[in-house]
């Protein structure tokens, strides 16, 4: 099943990307400005220490030069640098250490160049010599590469921090919804409208409105259901309880022919209060079903007579709504005596699971998958019959649900119900 879209995550993953692209443009951004900036720069500081060794050279004869690995500068241009003092005729009369034994360009040039890897910076000095002041590219290379390397990680700890506070304000400015969803998931419609006061953003005046509305027409409902429910509860039992005292009177009166005709009326007669003070309850809306502890053989006695054998497996108690319970243990039988059933099992196997098997036709592998999907679903519809259904509907009000286990033969059903305070399904 495929999970539901998280504003949340997918703001997160927007702000990333943007981050990430943001942080993309800047490098590139701060890359071309760099390059053109320390290439100026660098070109400057050739030039610099051109001029500075012009003025040395001039003021020391050249004569009285030897190739020397290095030669003082002033403090102002503190890069390293190679350069070489080459004659009229082209042949090298002076280099530093490192530079080239050959001239860094063979055809005399001035100004700034680049040959062989080196950029070169060319003066023509009074003597009539030419000074090549020079470095290599790759440093000009690393340079660029340093620089553009910091302002990239500057942008990331930016586009960082960035993330990390949008990403936080976005949650902030969510939490009205979530605390909007909290408050409606403990809202209990029984208790009249719900009230959710002026909303904490704008963007949700419509949403808490429509709810306000909604709140109202429940509870308007449920307010004429409770009344019917009750009007009805008077109007039909006491029928019920009437015919059921006909009946009784009619069994003592009548031919001894007659009795267990008349006695199967009254079972099911009994069985039919059952199921109305079932259903009655079903929409009471007075806090849910009102548990009591049960002992099973009792519950088990108090059963309408049926001709199916009907046994206990071993004492146990339960807590659960007598008349729900009552009455879906009625129809479950009578759905086993429908389907060739002539003995019943009731038992406790686990605490709050009320189990029900009986020796009937059974389920083929697709009816029984056909069920539970019906059950998961809650697709009543496609069920036959009132038993399973109403069975699973007074689970589901006790917070739990109906199981079909697999057995050898015959049909089983586990009615789950969970603990008192607690929603969780035992043995799920």
């Amino acid at each position: 099943m495929r999970s539901t879209p998280s504003i949340r995550a997918r703001l997160s993953r927007t702000l990333l990307a943007w981050s990430i692209l943001w942080m993309a443009a800047v490098s590139g951004a701060v890359w071309l400005a760099v390059q053109h900036e320390i290439d100026e720069q660098l070109d400057d500081r050739l030039e610099a220490a051109a001029d500075m060794l012009g003025a040395v050279i001039r003021r020391v004869p050249i004569e009285g030069w030897r190739a020397a690995a290095e030669v003082p500068v002033s403090a102002e241009v503190d890069i390293p640098f190679d350069w070489q003092l080459i004659d009229s005729a082209g042949h090298l009369v002076l280099r530093s250490a490192l530079a080239p034994m050959e001239p860094f360009q063979a055809v005399a040039r001035f100004g700034l160049g680049s040959a062989g890897g080196w950029r070169i910076f060319g003066r023509m000095l009074d003597s009539g010599h030419i000074l090549y002041v020079a470095h290599e590219r790759r440093e000009r290379r690393e340079a660029q590469l340093e620089v553009a390397l910091s302002a990239s990680l500057a942008a990331l700890a930016m586009a960082l921090v960035g993330h990390v506070w949008l990403r936080a304000r976005f949650w902030q400015e969510l939490r009205p919804l979530q605390a909007l969803s909290e408050r409606l998931a403990a809202h209990d419609p029984a208790e009249g409208p719900l009230r959710l006061g002026p909303a904490q953003r704008s963007e949700l005046e419509p949403l808490q409105h429509a709810l306000d509305v909604l709140s109202e027409r429940l509870a308007d409902r449920i307010r004429r259901e409770a009344g019917f429910s009750a009007h009805a509860a008077h109007a039909m039992r006491t029928p019920l309880a009437g015919i059921d005292a006909q009946i009784s009177i009619a069994l003592r009166e009548a031919p001894t022919t007659l009795q267990p005709r008349l006695q199967r009326v009254r079972d099911a007669a009994q069985r039919l209060q059952h199921v109305v003070a079932a259903l009655l309850g079903l929409f009471r809306t007075d806090g849910g079903p009102r548990r009591v502890s049960l002992e099973l053989d009792d519950l088990v006695a108090s059963l309408p007579g049926t001709s199916l054998a009907v046994e206990v497996r071993r004492p146990a108690r339960i807590e659960a709504d007598a008349d729900l319970l009552t009455a879906a243990l009625i129809n479950l039988i009578d759905n086993a005596q429908r389907h060739g059933a002539r003995s019943v099992m009731v038992s406790v196997p686990r605490p709050q699971v009320l189990r029900v098997d009986d020796d009937g036709h059974g389920l083929e592998p697709a009816q029984r998958e056909n069920l539970e999907r019906a059950l998961a679903e809650e697709d009543y519809e496609a069920m036959p019959g009132l038993g399973l259904v109403l069975a699973d509907v007074v689970a589901r009000v006790h917070g739990g649900d109906v199981a079909l286990p697999v057995t050898g033969s015959g049909f089983s059903v586990e009615m789950r119900l969970a603990a008192p305070g607690d929603e969780a399904v035992p043995g799920a």
